[in-house]
């Protein structure tokens, strides 16, 4: 497994964007898929994106699609989320975490790592 650490989260207005990271820590980083996912209060998590373990290839969410990009840095062991034209129902802690295999996928239970989240709030 691998230690995750999330920052970057913050209060946005509508229309606005942010960008969180995703710090690892281990030497598997670069052997691993990643991905996002967030949990609004009274939901459950739900899928936002993934990344392959070299970055080429990449899924999102329909609902997050054309607004954001993931993307990672191996050299760094970190991952990135940019978010775009942030809406309201973008409020959520947003959780990062790493998969078994470098293959991306969007199944929660394929993922054994989680860092503890950070807050992003949409809010005008």
């Amino acid at each position: 497994q691998v230690q995750l650490v999330e920052s970057g989260g913050g209060l946005v207005q509508p229309g606005g964007s942010l960008r969180v990271s995703c710090a690892a820590s281990g030497r598997t980083f670069s052997n691993k898929a990643m991905g996002w996912f967030r949990q609004a209060p009274g939901k459950e998590r739900e899928f936002v994106a993934t990344i392959n373990w070299s970055g080429s290839t990449t899924y999102y969410a329909a609902s997050v699609k054309g607004r954001f990009t993931i993307s990672r840095d191996n050299a760094k062991n970190t991952m990135f989320l940019q978010m775009n034209n942030l809406k309201p129902e973008d409020t959520a802690v947003y959780y990062c975490a790493a998969a078994r295999s470098p293959a991306y996928t969007t199944f929660t239970d394929r993922y054994d790592s989680w860092g503890q989240g950070t807050q992003v709030t949409v809010s005008s």
